[in-house]
């Protein structure tokens, strides 16, 4: 069987990604779906909450104390079990789930959770009928915050919105919640969580406004430290893209095409999910180089890492490194392929 490729994890560069994220916010959760190793280290390693999306998700951790659970159309047994497991903190984006969870709760006199209304924002991308918006529209999540203050077994009460992380034009947080949160909300809630991650660098987006959403961040959290609200965020991509690395090797190169001993479906599918196109490590301008197609290792015609990147004089055996790869390379099993092994480098 040939070689496969395989993903270098840097912890250093996480732990510091992690840090320049946690400087500009009260609270970290990172989303553990984006990559599994990635929310391993920062178990281990920082105070890092987690935000999980089904039961196999949450036990996978050893402290659920630190776990936010995204609910979906749980059934009584399922909420049942989630309590049983010790998770006490919820994402909720429609009514039935958050009333399904409060009857749950009626045979665990005891406990009291911590609950964020999903509240959806305004849309700013031409996909409009790529993406499901999920959360409760404005009305409805002030609503639901004023009623739920108070109630005896909430310990904590807030909010959270979702941003497509590549997508700029979608931040301008402080001023759209300003005018979506009633004044009745911002006194019932003590938390704002704002997910989707933030951008980072790939062949198909620049980092030129990552500073600009991290000062807007700043200004969101002075304006919510004014009303007694923190702030959490959900860099998800920003911790697992940076560090992390794929090492493929090249099979052959011919006509113009080079082929390497790994596929978007079994190492980046974010190429799917996102559009991203990794760079990769030696690539030059048009004038240093030739220009070759990197394709994965299927006969798919999809299979492609990128369409057009210009090296010199690649050949059979060499390494091609791709950069910031570790967001969402979860894998598929097309081809019957296996997933590449993460490394962990220092």
């Amino acid at each position: 069987m040939r070689n496969l490729a395989h993903f270098a994890l840097s912890r250093k560069k996480l732990i510091s990604q992690y840090g320049h994220v946690a400087s500009r916010c009260d609270k970290v959760s990172y989303s553990a779906k984006t990559n599994y190793e990635v929310a391993s280290v920062l178990e281990q390693e920082t105070d890092c909450d987690f935000s999980v999306h089904s039961l196999p998700e949450a036990q996978r951790f050893s402290n659920k104390s630190r776990l936010w659970l995204f609910l979906q159309a749980p059934e009584a047994t399922e909420a049942e079990e989630i309590l049983a497991l010790g998770i006490r903190r919820f994402v909720v984006d429609n009514e039935q789930d958050l009333f399904a969870l409060l009857a749950a709760l009626e045979a665990h006199p005891a406990v009291k959770i911590d609950i964020l209304l999903r509240m959806r924002l305004k849309e700013h991308t031409i996909h409009t009928g790529k993406y499901f918006v999920y959360g409760m529209y404005a009305e409805q999540a002030n609503n639901l915050a004023a009623k739920l203050a108070g109630h005896p077994r909430i310990k904590g009460l807030g909010i959270h919105f979702h941003r497509k992380t590549q997508n700029l034009s979608e931040w301008s947080l402080m001023e759209e919640l300003q005018g979506m949160l009633s004044d009745e909300a911002l006194s019932a809630i003590s938390i704002v969580n704002a997910g989707g991650g933030i951008p980072v660098r790939d062949h198909n987006f620049r980092e030129g406004g990552t500073p600009s959403i991290f000062a807007e961040l700043g200004e969101l959290r002075s304006w919510l430290s004014q009303h007694a609200i923190t702030l959490m965020l959900e860099p998800g991509r920003f911790l697992a893209g940076p560090c992390m690395k794929l090492h493929a090797a090249i099979l052959s190169v011919y006509d113009g095409t080079i082929v390497v001993n790994a596929s978007v479906y079994n190492a980046a599918m974010d190429t799917f999910i996102a559009h991203t196109r990794l760079e990769v490590e030696g690539e030059v301008s048009s004038r240093e180089g030739e220009a070759y197609t990197i394709k994965g290792m299927t006969p798919d015609a999809m299979d492609i890492f990128r369409y057009r990147v210009f090296l010199k004089e690649p050949k059979k055996g060499d390494v091609l490194v791709f950069r910031n790869a570790g967001a969402y390379n979860f894998s598929t099993e097309f081809c019957m392929l296996p997933k590449p092994e993460t490394v962990v480098v220092d």
